[in-house]
């Protein structure tokens, strides 16, 4: 089995100091959208999917939040393009498993629409029936009309102290969804066996590698955003420091977010 770091976008909001605690004050901001895409002997499987290739390609305008993100499209930077880039075929994503439905880890789903869609089932109820004014202006539901969903209960199993389910019983890939709720209602972890070790792509759950530093800190532009999307801020601050106590416990794991670009440039030199 083979493991490929994808980054799936460019997010350049302004003030990097402010945002990152790094680089100049009128310098923009980098931000990456880590994505995994897994080769085994049943096919492929993508760990989330960033945006649409058509927002990418430049084909549809972007619409406000990605401009407000600083999207810059790059065509063949969709994972949809990097997989056609790496010499494989799209058609054997057979399976996509979604930490959530945030448009930027999810936005790409009509690129694979033969593909089964694995979720934790709070989070696409939470998607599909927007209860809430803020869900309603989170979650754009159109592109996934024909989504071939997979629910997964919040519990099956226990992996280092946390709850977990399998995503994909019987494949050669170990993959499990791992509830981590807060950022969304149904936001959750994906963890994946790679050898002796593991991979705990943990979405939103934090956004900078000094939040899993021995001494945790966080640059304030991230602290404002994480506050503002969270539904649940006390949910998702239990869940990062849980994620910290983890890290520090078991260096089997690598423990890693969607946006961090220092975490993207360590593991993908070390695939």
């Amino acid at each position: 089995m083979r493991i490929h770091h994808l980054d799936c976008a460019s997010l350049c909001p302004p003030a990097r100091r402010f945002v990152q605690g790094e680089g100049g004050w009128l310098e923009p901001a980098h931000i990456v959208c880590h994505c995994l895409l897994i080769e085994g002997r049943e096919g492929l499987v993508l760990v989330d999917t960033g945006f649409g290739d058509d927002l990418m390609s430049g084909r549809r305008p972007l619409p406000a939040d990605a401009r407000l993100l600083g999207l810059r499209p790059a065509p063949g930077r969709s994972a949809l393009g990097q997989i056609r880039a790496l010499g494989l075929d799209p058609h054997d994503v057979r399976d996509i498993v979604l930490t959530h439905l945030d448009f930027d880890h999810a936005g790409g789903l009509p690129d694979f629409p033969w593909a089964r869609v694995h979720v934790y089932g709070a989070e696409l109820d939470a998607a599909t029936a927007r209860r809430s004014l803020r869900e309603r202006c989170r979650y754009h539901p159109a592109p996934w009309r024909d989504t071939r969903w997979q629910p997964h209960p919040e519990a099956g199993e226990r992996w280092y102290g946390f709850d977990a389910v399998r995503a994909l019983p019987g494949h050669d890939a170990e993959v499990l969804i791992v509830p981590l709720p807060g950022h969304t209602r149904g936001h959750a972890g994906v963890a994946v066996r790679h050898g002796e070790r593991w991979l705990l792509h943990c979405g939103d759950a934090y956004f900078f590698h000094t939040e899993m530093a021995a001494t945790p800190s966080c640059p304030p532009g991230l602290v404002l955003t994480q506050r503002l999307l969270a539904m649940d801020d006390r949910q998702r601050r239990d869940n990062q420091r849980r994620l910290h106590a983890l890290k520090h416990a078991h260096g089997e794991i690598d423990v890693f977010c969607a946006h961090c670009p220092h975490e993207f440039n360590a593991l993908q030199v070390s695939a």
